[in-house]
């Protein structure tokens, strides 16, 4: 069975969607709220998807298609979150730029037409990654960032709980 890059990339559109459903009436607060100091807050996560669209997935998946031997620009998403000061960026703007970001890397991928997806980058640390890894990644980070954010919404509700236990829910 092949990829199926069409269910991906409805997927991958789908992605602000659930966010805004997820956090649309969230407070700038509890957005900013980190478990501990080495945890990224719901904000964090939502600045990092934002950056990661522009200059991670959809940078290097044009790359891989249009110039499969150019280095990739250099990214460090952890170094990002302390200079760009991600938790003091507006809530609300960063959850819009993800918006207009997603909406332009699916505009981008849906004018695509017939694509190679066996195309390959030679990564320095990872070795050949192919574009149609790059596509699945992507799917796969949205999925591991909800994931994130799900657990974040969890705490808060503990957090908020004053003591009650959240354990008739069920375990994460």
């Amino acid at each position: 069975m092949g990829m199926d890059s069409a269910r991906l990339i409805t997927r991958l559109e789908g992605a602000p969607a659930a966010l805004v459903s997820l956090l649309g009436g969230l407070a700038a607060e509890d957005a900013r709220w980190k478990p501990s100091p080495a945890d990224w807050s719901i904000l964090e996560i939502l600045c990092h998807l934002g950056d990661e669209e522009v200059e991670d997935f959809r940078m290097r998946l044009r790359l891989t298609l249009e110039r499969p031997g150019e280095a990739w620009p250099p990214i460090n998403p952890e170094g990002a979150a302390r200079e760009r000061k991600y938790n003091e960026q507006d809530f609300g703007a960063a959850l819009a730029r993800f918006g207009q970001e997603r909406a332009a890397s699916m505009q981008w991928l849906r004018a695509l037409g017939e694509v190679d997806w066996s195309g390959a980058h030679q990564h320095p640390k990872f070795g050949p990654i192919r574009a149609g890894e790059l596509l699945v990644s992507w799917a796969a980070h949205d999925a591991l960032h909800l994931r994130q954010i799900a657990k974040r919404l969890l705490q808060l509700a503990e957090r908020d709980g004053g003591g009650f236990s959240s354990a008739y829910a069920g375990s994460w």
